[in-house]
């Protein structure tokens, strides 16, 4: 969404080249295309920044894959609770590894 604001330049401060863009789009749809594969199934994520969570695919749209994990001891998610459960949104192309679990 842009906002106007009169009488004001513009000036890009950043640019992704298109190569970059291509790259990230292709990285995201890939990891989309797994994660629906993998709906509903345990799995341990592991992110650019060295975070790893686990917990069971819920859904992936728009970019993002849902994790459902145990409530307690996870203070970064955030989004609807049920039976001491919470939604954890993770970014695809922010994602290092994704590791199915088998019970």
């Amino acid at each position: 969404m842009t906002v106007p604001y009169p009488q004001h330049q513009e000036q890009t401060i950043y640019q992704a080249e298109t190569s970059t863009s291509q790259g990230i789009q292709a990285i995201r749809d890939h990891l989309h295309h797994l994660c629906k594969q993998h709906l509903h199934k345990l799995v341990r994520v592991e992110t650019l920044d060295g975070d790893v969570f686990e917990g069971v695919v819920v859904g992936c749209n728009r970019g993002i894959v849902y994790l459902s994990m145990p409530a307690e001891g996870h203070p970064r998610a955030f989004g609807p609770s049920y039976y001491n459960q919470v939604i954890l949104p993770l970014v695809l192309f922010e994602l290092l590894v994704i590791t199915l679990l088998y019970i």
